[in-house]
């Protein structure tokens, strides 16, 4: 039987805890086979991203990425995924893609930061204010919930004041900021998740012992971070298949000679496993979050799982 989810399924089931272990669990499994296409028109780009994932599943998630919708009042992105059985091959389940991309990139983020981050931190310095912005915060905290302050900061400040007001059920105190230079080093953990392809993070400003997770670019004329803080910081990656050779985030600075391949040290695998990580207190972490099918096909089978769990108990409740 091909079960379906959709948004309202997914929020039903989904919390920042849950799937945040099923990403780490998922990387104590064999690493998945990957294989990427992009097409691009006017700007957009649309991703089939596919994987497989030994033991758990099969999966294909097929993405579009239309920055100019957010002048619509649209989603930016538009998304589907299948999963098919591991053993057989058989189609499973048909998960909305929009809605796992935004719990399944935070949860990413949020994996990185409760692997590379001081446990002690006050100050979250929220980098845009875009639709992963929210999600990005409340994975955060879950992870961080000695998170006192939040600073939040857009170009467009009424954007900030915006997402302020969908924060203001948090507990933290939320503040928009209109220096980002200032707010920089007032922060223990900054994520940035803008669609710039110019670098909007100054490394220079960036003060020992910070986490930064970046998020934002997915394309090779895209980039966050400045070459000073590729020079400061201490780099890891979601995945070395899905970041290294596609994101300008690396292959800029990589071509410029600024840093080599090689300044990577470590992903999600191999933190999981406690082979890579932070070296010292005073170290600046960096992580990049690239996404991937495999991190769909986790998250995903995940929310089908409990879901169905959740259906099974109701039916006995009711046959009872």
């Amino acid at each position: 039987m091909v079960i379906s989810l959709s948004a309202n399924d997914i929020r039903a089931v989904a919390n920042w805890p849950f799937l945040i272990e099923a990403l780490r669990q998922g990387h104590r499994l064999a690493r998945a086979d990957i294989g990427d296409t992009f097409v691009h028109a006017r700007g957009n780009t649309m991703l089939v991203r596919s994987a497989w994932i030994d033991g758990l599943a099969a999966g294909v998630k097929a993405a579009t990425v239309v920055p100019q919708n957010a002048k619509r009042s649209l989603p930016s992105i538009h998304a589907q995924i299948m999963l098919f059985d591991d053993e057989m091959g058989a189609l499973s389940a048909l998960v909305d893609g929009t809605e796992v991309t935004a719990w399944k990139t935070a949860a990413d983020s949020a994996l990185g930061c409760d692997l590379l981050a001081p446990k002690d931190v006050d100050t979250f310095l929220m980098i845009g204010a875009g639709a992963m912005a929210e999600p990005l915060i409340r994975a955060h905290l879950s992870v961080r919930p000695c998170i006192s302050n939040i600073l939040l900061w857009n170009r467009t400040t009424a954007k900030a004041h915006d997402l302020a007001t969908r924060l203001a059920d948090l507990p933290q105190s939320v503040a928009v900021v209109d220096d980002l230079i200032d707010a920089i080093p007032q922060a223990d953990i900054i994520s940035c998740a803008t669609m710039s392809a110019e670098p909007v993070l100054a490394g220079a400003k960036v003060t020992p012992g910070t986490h930064v997770d970046l998020v934002g670019a997915y394309r090779a004329d895209m980039r966050e971070a400045d070459d000073d803080l590729h020079r400061a910081g201490r780099w890891f990656v979601d995945s070395y298949d899905t970041t290294l050779d596609h994101i300008g985030e690396f292959t800029i600075p990589v071509q410029a000679g600024v840093i080599q391949r090689e300044a990577v040290q470590g992903d999600l695998h191999e933190l999981v496993a406690g082979n890579a990580g932070r070296g010292h207190e005073d170290e600046i972490t960096v992580f990049k979050n690239g996404g991937g099918a495999h991190l769909d096909i986790m998250v995903a089978s995940a929310l089908v799982e409990e879901f169905r769990t959740r259906s099974d108990v109701s039916e006995s409740g009711a046959d009872a």
